[in-house]
């Protein structure tokens, strides 16, 4: 069976790959008949190259299809080469299309399955294109169908241009031999300072850098362009996975993925952070350099350089480049502002510069229509060449070419200052079959010697097959997925069950397909078909989709021919419903009011909400309208400010004299330092007067001696001599301690020192005769 025939039987077949062998298949047509359309949104006659389009696949009911093919080629070209291929489809949905594994322009399905309709998008030729066929072919079971004209086809041509022409730069061929490395390095100056307009100062950030070194052939952005899903993520969301997943889908039209750190905040001195930078690879055929990075917060502005061409006249590298950068609007959101609410653009407008007359509002603003300072600056170095050069005459002294070994497969861009482990073996495909698979290596970084110099990635991806599956094997069937199994023929006891495939490349030889596209096996359903088991009718057709149009569900049913013998209840399904999907619903639109102006934050500090609403304004008889009427979105003031928490008093401790006047001291702990303008601490320690008893007064020569023993108890402890022992009334003391370490480094802690008794005499009748301690107040200095 099957596809799009342009040659006869008995002309030479040819040994030019597969995408022709795609196209040269033969098989019966079936002509006139339209249960499946091709569709591109706005059903154009004349496309604007480089422009997008939604392209739809889609079965009318109660029609569907397992698989399917989708190409692009230029009117007249037999897909033999790669340029008879005209634009690039862009995948919507991974789990229901790919690109083909042995034909990279064509889009198949990612698994067979029962589907009504597939979506990808197209991107236009550039111009000068001429007119473009888009193709399709249907699986359906074994079956398989194909239009040259009718509704599986569509061809359009290209605008013409506008009389003022276009302010595209013409990409030259590069004649350039060997490789060039270079450096890129991004100095952003969107500071407070150089752009004091509503500068946002809480959140201000440039996202990761994502980029690559390109062929002409790939496009990561363009003024007068539009934004692709991945560009519109970082214009948006700051986000690159989806770009970097949109640069890796390429293939070898890209050489090396750029990607840089993002940087928070957005400004800082150069001696305090370092500049990201990354280096990459070029080459003849990817001699192009784009990346772009957002600037946050804001509605979708960005900067960036898109297709820099490195190469030379002259056959030789460009050893610098030096570009200041001003943001320009992905065409995505209509913000004004840094921080203006989400508000989509519809439809999707062009890439374009900002000016300092878009908007009033606008942080860039100028009435006079000066240009805007710029925000960031791009510095290319290059750093290297190597293999063969075209050009032997040395940029500089300091030029330094390093010639690759011919036996040297794959160039190793890993910086000096990163050391890493040998890469382990690769892993083994995760594809089973011919279907387009994954394989993966791994090592490790063992050191970072400059944390500005960013190290690489420490995984590696590569696309792979099953076994028997390659391309160069003439002779090599390419088969789908199977199906998933049929129910079984009976409803009780043994019976059989199928699945089937379908061939999805035929052998380039002209040979015939040997491999089986369907298979049998044996089943067993209620094994015990004993009186309660009972017997059913198979299933019959399914009802009509209860919708009419858009998502809707039916149903189909069975009968019991023969009720358990037992009378008891029959447990066999009698009804199966699945989901059906129906041409889209064109609904009459609603009429609505503008938004209306935010609310207040609901809080007066830190997070928060705010909504905001809009009346619908259409007549109720309409019908029903889904749009949504309020919205709610996070706030964010200044942080609430937070006083000062401080623990409980401590008891108070024993007076420091034991007879006489002296004092007691108690503390507190602090356990929350105040923040954001709170409360300040109060006092950590208190002291307060204390009196035991009268100190006994003695004659002169008395309080003479006793003066004597104070200043020698005095001078014993300074000295903190252990061995000395202390006499009081009644009984012998050990010295005093140390003082022990202070509670707290700051705000007013304690430390405490005992003494301790050593011996009691036996008529001791001295109630000081017992241990003691002492506190004083430490760090009492604020923190």
């Amino acid at each position: 069976a099957f596809a799009f025939s342009e040659e006869t039987a008995d002309k030479t077949v040819k040994s030019d790959g597969y995408c022709s062998r795609i196209l040269r298949a033969q098989g019966t047509r079936r002509e006139g008949y339209n249960e499946f359309r091709l569709r591109v949104e706005g059903d154009p006659e004349l496309y604007q190259p480089g422009s997008t389009y939604r392209v739809t696949l889609y079965a009318s009911s109660p029609s569907y299809f397992r698989g399917f093919t989708l190409i692009a080629l230029k009117e007249g070209k037999d897909g033999d080469k790669d340029e008879d291929y005209a634009g690039n489809f862009q995948i919507i949905d991974e789990e229901d299309t790919q690109f083909m594994t042995n034909c990279p322009p064509a889009v198949t399905e990612s698994t067979p399955r029962r589907r009504t309709r597939i979506q990808v998008f197209w991107t236009a030729p550039p111009a000068g294109s001429g007119c473009v066929i888009l193709k399709a072919s249907i699986v359906q079971k074994r079956i398989i169908y194909f239009q040259d004209e009718g509704s599986l086809t569509k061809r359009m041509c290209e605008k013409e241009p506008l009389s003022e022409g276009t302010t595209e730069k013409p990409i030259l061929e590069c004649c350039a031999c060997g490789t060039a490395k270079y450096r890129v390095t991004f100095y952003g100056n969107w500071s407070e300072k150089v752009h004091p307009k509503d500068y946002p100062r809480r959140a201000n950030h440039w996202s990761a850098i994502i980029g690559a070194s390109h062929s002409k052939n790939y496009v990561l952005w363009e003024y007068g362009g539009y934004a692709s899903e991945g560009v519109k993520q970082v214009a948006e969301l700051g986000s690159p996975v989806k770009m970097e997943e949109e640069i890796r889908q390429k293939g070898d039209d890209v050489l090396t993925v750029i990607k840089a750190k993002a940087q928070w905040p957005a400004w800082q001195p150069l001696n305090v952070r370092a500049a990201p930078s990354a280096e990459f690879s070029v080459d003849r055929t990817r001699h192009l350099m784009s990346f772009l990075t957002m600037l946050g917060p804001s509605p979708d502005w960005n900067v960036g350089l898109s297709a820099e061409d490195l190469c030379t006249k002259e056959c030789g590298w460009v050893q610098k480049v030096i570009q200041d950068l001003i943001p320009w609007d992905a065409g995505t959101d209509d913000g004004v502002t840094y921080e203006s609410p989400n508000k989509p653009t519809i439809p999707q407008e062009k890439i374009r510069p900002l000016t300092s007359l878009d908007h009033p509002q606008s942080p860039f603003y100028d009435p006079e229509g000066g240009p805007i300072t710029p925000v960031a600056r791009v510095v290319i170095e290059r750093i290297a060449r190597k293999g063969e050069q075209c050009n032997i005459v040395p940029d500089n002294v300091d030029d330094i070419v390093a010639d690759l070994a011919q036996e040297e497969k794959e160039e190793d861009d890993t910086p000096e200052t990163c050391i890493y482990s040998n890469w382990s073996p690769w892993s083994a495909c995760s594809s089973s079959t011919c279907e387009k698979g994954k394989r993966m290596r791994q090592r490790m970084l063992k050191a970072q010697l400059d944390l500005s110099v960013p190290c690489p990635h420490t995984q590696d991806f590569e696309p792979c097959m099953g076994p028997g599956c390659s391309d160069e094997d003439a002779s090599t069937c390419m088969m789908s997925e199977w199906i998933t199994w049929s129910p079984c023929s009976v409803s009780c006891g043994m019976g059989m069950r199928s699945r089937e495939r379908y061939v999805k490349q035929f052998p380039e030889d002209g040979s015939i397909c040997t491999l089986p596209t369907e298979e049998t096996e044996k089943c067993v359903v209620n094994e015990d078909c004993s009186s309660n088991s009972c017997l059913v009718t198979e299933w019959g057709e399914w009802d009509e989709c209860s919708a009419t149009c858009g998502m809707g569900m039916k149903k189909r049913e069975r009968m019991v021919k023969m009720p358990p013998s037992d009378g008891s209840m029959c447990n066999s399904e009698l009804t199966e419903v699945e989901k059906c999907m129906m041409p889209e619903c064109h609904t009459i639109p609603c009429m609505l009011s503008p938004w209306s102006d935010w609310s207040d934050c609901s809080v007066t500090c830190g997070k928060g909400m705010r909504t905001r609403q809009r009346m619908l304004k259409s007549p109720v008889e309409l019908g029903e309208c889904n749009e949504e009427l309020e919205q709610v979105e996070k706030c964010m003031l200044p942080e609430c400010p937070t006083d000062c928490m401080v623990t409980d008093w401590s008891e108070w401790s024993e007076c420091n004299k034991s007879c006489g006047k002296g004092h007691m001291i108690r503390t507190r702990m602090i356990k929350l330092e105040p923040q954001f303008g709170g409360d300040p601490c109060p006092e950590t320690v208190q002291r307060k007067k204390c009196k035991v008893r009268k100190c006994n007064r003695g004659s002169s020569d008395e309080r003479r001696r006793r003066k004597e023993a104070r200043e020698k108890r005095r001078s014993k402890q300074s000295s903190r001599d252990e061995n000395t022992e202390e006499l009081h009334p009644g009984c012998k003391m050990r010295p005093w301690s140390a003082w022990t370490d202070c509670t707290k480094m700051c705000g007013g802690g304690i430390q405490e020192r005992f003494m301790t008794v050593k011996k009691k005499f036996k008529n001791s009748q001295f109630t000081s005769c017992k241990d003691k301690k002492e506190l004083r107040a430490c760090n009492v200095h604020p923190c």
